[in-house]
């Protein structure tokens, strides 16, 4: 019953997006051709036309939509992943509209009502759905719309996915009943679950309950189970869910890879590729590129004082390790006497640090001194936002002690980053450091970025000196 319901659900919201492009098309021609926004409109378009190539424009969304799978259940999936997906779909609707206008057209058809069409669809859907996954996110917290889980597996692996489930209401999903490959756990509960049966039984059990999704937790002990698990699953009626036991071994942003029809679970791996990476090198080529035509005046302040009051150069220039254990050249405005580590060897900057010029303890206060890294930015040495870069000695002492450490050069070296502006920066906690870099790696995304920027113009590091 409950597949019929969410079957009649898809099918209304699918007639209703129709109507939603309908109108975003039709809203577009009028911002084109009545109020004549930004630049006069050429001939106009009769509006009986526009609507005539509505009808291919909603059969190619048909199409799109289910190329991308924009009507499949998404209780248990990221919102971000949606908009992703919504933002394909429209583009590809738009482009093959545009193409099949082009090869029918006895006119012209304004380019900026394509645009405007594009951005309009990507703003209605998007609101949309997420007014939408939010009203059912709480009719699903109040005990509707709830779906019914049988949960195969044991141990931590399964308490794990429990709780998690149970910190998410929202996903209306609620587990019923637990299957277990030991003996010992029969006739108990785990976090509140009882414990129903053994996989042995599950034949049985599935002929019986009434169950909409079944989740696989098994651990790697018991993964040869998995074949007859498998065997008597699929082709029911349910929804199948495995949880793989290698999940805690997902050190930065795991992900599902293919060669041809064989699936990989991604235990390492970078966040920034493909257009992520593209995108990032975008943002990062702009914000460098504005600031340093924006600061370009306090450049030649700061390098006039700095000359005047100590001898040697204006910038300090030093080995740091970059993206993939890769060397590179950092740019520092100088503010310690030339020659600082002769005698010490490389050691930690640290606070009254007596090596330190007058003009040098003042650029580090406000972080002045880090400005030309800007010019590392461009060369794409570094990134705006990422894990501050060190030198080759301290990644080697670090690596050898600290787990993980070296997971931090997955991605470029930034100016600021999650770490520093949380306070943990030079002699500080290295482990915390680690923690804050391997988050921030693995929750990238442009939004973090801009949010890291805006906090370290607000607040400026901690513990800088």
């Amino acid at each position: 019953m409950l597949k019929k319901h969410s079957e009649f659900f898809l099918s209304l919201f699918f007639i209703f997006e129709l109507f939603v492009l309908s109108f975003v098309w039709i809203l577009s021609y009028y911002l084109r051709f009545t109020l004549e926004l930004f630049i006069p409109p050429p001939n106009p378009v009769p509006l009986s036309t526009y609507l005539w190539y509505l009808i291919p424009l909603l059969l190619f969304w048909t199409i799109s939509s289910r190329i991308f799978k924009l009507y499949r259940p998404r209780r248990i999936s990221s919102g971000t992943h949606e908009i992703t997906d919504i933002i394909k779909g429209v583009t590809t609707t738009l482009f093959i509209i545009v193409c099949f206008i082009y090869a029918t057209r006895r006119f012209e058809f304004s380019r900026l009502a394509y645009l405007y069409f594009w951005i309009g669809s990507i703003l209605a859907l998007g609101i949309e759905r997420t007014a939408i996954r939010n009203v059912l996110r709480n009719f699903r917290k109040r005990g509707y719309n709830l779906r019914f889980g049988l949960l195969i597996g044991s141990g931590g692996l399964v308490e794990k996915l429990l709780h998690a489930i149970s910190d998410h209401p929202e996903l209306g999903v609620g587990v019923n009943g637990i299957l277990t490959f030991k003996r010992e756990e029969i006739n108990r509960s785990i976090s509140g679950v009882p414990v129903i049966g053994f996989i042995d039984d599950l034949d049985d059990i599935i002929d019986r309950g009434k169950w909409d999704i079944v989740f696989i937790a098994l651990p790697l002990e018991a993964h040869h189970h998995m074949d007859k698990v498998l065997k008597i699953l699929m082709g029911r009626m349910l929804d199948i869910k495995i949880v793989p036991d290698v999940y805690e071994y997902i050190a930065l942003k795991g992900g599902m890879d293919r060669i041809n029809d064989i699936p990989m679970v991604s235990l390492q791996t970078s966040p920034l590729y493909g257009w992520n990476r593209v995108m990032k090198r975008s943002f990062d080529l702009t914000m460098a590129t504005i600031s340093l035509a924006i600061l370009s005046p306090v450049f030649v302040v700061v390098g006039i004082l700095i000359r005047i009051t100590s001898r040697g150069p204006i910038l300090y220039i030093q080995e740091r390790v970059g993206m993939d254990g890769k060397t590179f050249s950092i740019y520092k405005f100088r503010t310690m006497e030339t020659d600082a580590e002769k005698d010490s060897g490389p050691v930690w900057a640290k606070n009254e640090d007596p090596r330190k010029t007058n003009m040098g303890a003042f650029l580090r206060r406000f972080n002045l001194d880090e400005l030309p890294q800007l010019f590392n930015v461009l060369k794409g040495e570094m990134s705006i936002v990422g894990p501050r870069p060190e030198r080759p000695f301290f990644v080697k002492e670090f690596g050898n002690q600290v787990p993980q450490y070296m997971l931090r050069h997955r991605i470029k070296a930034g100016m600021t980053g999650w770490a520093q502006i949380n306070g943990f920066r030079g002699n500080t906690s290295l482990e915390k450091r680690i923690e804050y870099d391997i988050f921030y790696i693995k929750n990238w995304s442009l939004l973090f970025d801009i949010k890291i920027i805006m906090m370290t113009l607000w607040r400026g590091f901690k513990n800088a000196y």
